[in-house]
């Protein structure tokens, strides 16, 4: 039966900004208790009176609730209503107390000073001009973008990208969406390609509108890049567009035509040439990726047929000296890849864990420092960069800090005409690294110096599109060591010996061999609740018990996948609970942030200086300033509200997004629910970022399927055959 309610919301118990799903306590007048509302709500905000229709439905967990399928919201006009409106959050720079201060002064005129004559704010203690000022552009803003809501509303999509949407746009953005919505898709992180859709159907766009096919391709070719692929061959990515867009094949040759001639795709016909064709089997690229693609072929080529600047060396000579000067004897392919560093522009060393990477690095670093000559380390992620520097001594810098990558300037700053200063240049973690970073690197890498790729070929391939480690090696086109021999250190290690055994195709020893070895434990569990409860317990309880380990600064939780009782987003659930049940904290887009929370940004923001992958712990969060402060390596960093989405809880993270870090203890599930994702490489590649502990929580079947399936997706990429081939285009 259909019902009408009208009261005061108290308090939003939860808000989705992606689907706009809320629920809310409201007092009801002839209510005793509060009433709880459910149901798809634009931005509702404490102190608000919400007139709603709908009607009542039991719960069978909550009870009576009352599910609104129709509302509105009306400006409070109580004094304590007003209150509760200006302290949750609405303005920056008024927060609980201050509203409290100003609804103290002004009483039920609050909302008309702050809108007519904000300037009596000042009377207010604790409101100077600076803060003055915030609170009027606050004010004006939250105005603009209610306009922005009310419209995105009007066009069946969540009012939670509003304020992404006017920090984009500013006062044009009503203009700009409805002009082109597709623009939204390419300008603003977490509107996708499907956003965007739904508003231009909404508008009017038709299916098969010109605008909307081309967007359409771009968004299937960057999906695509996600996935890995630097290209997509011509007749799949017809059959994948006529597949999402809907529309028939023609549209989508048509747009093609389009984007090519606007140089936004490129069509190469895999002879080298960027020449246009329909021939199923080209190979069709976002203009950036070709870009680079060629652009990373060219540049080793040119490198490798430069000279050096330094004298010749007596590697014989040498490799005798710096064994004394170390006071380590080398192993033969050691000894081969110092040798190899000396005489080539361009080498890649490869291996696996406790094979001599370190060891060969301290040589080539001791030889060049005789030589006199300038030397940079480098490493893709600042963790990496950070172990590079401990291990060696010497400082490391991300690939980025390095090329002085400034959003402002135009991004990365090194290059041919203003290359880096150095002789010697060595890059750890080479297989995180993509096919742009590669070119961008390759670029400031100056013609007389030498070039050293370090990495592990058998661990997962980049997170960005490109396979570039492998193909580079597989083109036998530079010089590769490859290290195999494990030494007698690591030899007592189970989780190195393991690692090596895994990427045999052999299944690891399942517990501790001996007593020297007692750092791989496996725990058998075949469902997941059971794995759950089992990997709760261990962190919060038995690893730190029995092995001292902190449960959030020492333990890491790495999962194949996200989704699932034992994915990433339900385990930071679970874990948030157990490690941090803190009352105080806020809600985002349906996530619940807390101070001392653990978290992870998940894609690059060259602004703030934090990557993709970085972690860190929430240290601050200002209701009053929409301001929450992160900790990355004792480094605080500040995030507005509508940037933390690029945020999430890091008590689990994936195991893609684990590369390039170590941790003292590493737990990971491993069931066979995670079919589609059970992979030799994945394994290994988790087992390898444990330093003193690895514990499995899983079943035996899983991980033999794990080791088994050696078949690595097929990535698209060109790159091996462009080095190969006598040209590079």
């Amino acid at each position: 039966m259909v019902s009408n309610i009208q009261g005061q919301i108290e308090r939003v118990t939860f808000h989705n900004e992606e689907n706009g799903f809320t629920i809310l306590r409201v007092k009801v007048p002839g209510y005793r208790e509060l009433v709880t509302l459910v149901g798809n709500l634009m931005a509702p905000l404490p102190g608000q009176v919400i007139n709603a229709t709908g009607e009542w439905v039991t719960h069978s967990q909550f009870g009576e609730q009352f599910k609104v399928v129709q509302y509105k919201t009306l400006v409070p006009a109580t004094v304590t209503g007003i209150e509760k409106y200006l302290g949750s959050g609405l303005v920056k720079g008024i927060g609980p107390v201050m509203a409290r201060r100003i609804v103290k002064l002004f009483g039920e005129d609050t909302l008309v000073v702050i809108d007519e004559t904000t300037d009596r704010l000042c009377e207010v203690e604790g409101i100077g001009e600076k803060r003055l000022g915030m609170i009027r552009e606050a004010w004006v803003d939250q105005k603009h973008i209610r306009e922005v809501m009310v419209f995105l509303q009007g066009h069946g999509v969540s009012a939670g990208y509003a304020a992404k949407i006017y920090k984009q746009y500013g006062n044009q953005s009503i203009e700009v969406v409805k002009e082109n919505p597709y623009r939204l898709a390419m300008d603003i992180f977490g509107i996708g390609f499907v956003t965007a859709d739904k508003i231009a159907e909404n508008l009017g766009f038709q299916k098969d509108s010109p605008v909307r096919v081309q967007a359409g391709v771009i968004y299937v070719l960057s999906r695509m890049a996600d996935e890995g692929h630097v290209y997509y061959p011509y007749g799949l990515l017809i059959e994948k567009c006529m597949k999402i867009l809907e529309v028939v094949e023609e549209a989508i040759a048509r747009a093609l035509d389009s984007l090519f001639s606007e140089k936004r795709v490129i069509i190469d016909n895999s002879s080298g040439k960027d020449v246009q064709s329909t021939s199923a089997t080209s190979a069709v690229y976002l203009s950036t990726f070709y870009t680079c693609e060629t652009g990373v072929a060219s540049r080793v080529k040119t490198i490798l047929l430069s000279t050096h600047s330094r004298r010749k060396v007596d590697t014989d000579k040498a490799v005798g000296w710096v064994q004394q000067e170390i006071s380590m004897s080398l192993a033969r392919n050691q000894i081969e890849a110092v040798k190899t560093a000396i005489d080539s522009k361009i080498m890649i060393i490869t291996g696996g864990p406790g094979t001599g990477k370190t060891t060969i690095i301290t040589a080539i670093l001791a030889i060049f420092e005789r030589l006199g000559i300038e030397i940079l380390l480098a490493a893709p992620t600042g963790r990496a960069a950070k172990r590079m520097s401990e291990a060696t001594g010497h400082e490391a810098k991300t690939i980025h800090r390095m090329l002085e990558f400034s959003p402002h300037k135009g991004g990365f700053q090194r290059n041919e005409k203003h290359p880096l200063m150095c002789d010697l240049l060595i890059v750890d973690e080479a297989s995180m690294i993509d096919t742009v970073l590669m070119y961008h690197l390759l670029r400031a890498v100056p013609l007389h110096s030498t070039l050293i790729l370090i990495g592990d070929v058998n661990q997962l391939p980049s997170v960005g599109p490109g396979n570039v480690l492998r193909d580079i090696i597989e083109s036998n086109a530079v010089p590769v060591v490859r290290l195999t021999e494990i030494f007698r250190q690591a030899q007592q290690s189970d989780i190195i010996v393991n690692a090596h055994l895994i990427n045999s195709g052999v299944m690891p020893e399942l517990g501790p061999s001996n007593e020297a070895r007692n750092d791989f434990y496996f725990i058998e569990k075949t469902e997941p609740q059971e794995a759950l409860e089992t990997i709760l317990k261990l962190v919060c309880i038995r690893i730190q018990n029995a092995f001292g380990f902190d449960p959030l600064n020492d333990v890491q939780i790495l999962t194949p996948m996200n989704r699932g009782t034992i994915g990433t987003y339900n385990l930071n659930v679970e874990f948030q609970k157990a490690l941090n049940p803190r009352e105080d904290g806020m809600m985002r887009g349906g996530r619940s942030f807390r101070i001392n929370d653990k978290v992870m940004q998940i894609r690059n923001n060259y602004d703030k200086d934090v990557f993709n992958g970085d972690i860190g712990r929430i240290s601050k969060i200002d209701l009053e300033n929409h301001e929450v402060t992160i900790l990355f390596d004792g480094r605080p960093v500040v995030y507005d509200y509508p940037d933390l989405d690029e945020i999430v809880l890091a008590y689990a993270v994936s195991v893609h997004k684990s590369q390039g870090s170590e941790y003292p203890c590493v737990v990971i599930p491993l069931l066979t629910q995670h079919y589609v994702l059970l992979q030799r490489n994945l394994l290994y590649t988790a087992v390898t970022r444990g330093k003193k502990l690895v514990i499995v929580v899983g079943s035996k079947k899983a991980m033999a399927i794990a080791i088994k399936n050696d078949k690595q997706q097929n990535r698209y990429t060109f790159l091996k055959e462009r080095l190969s081939g006598p040209n590079s285009q």
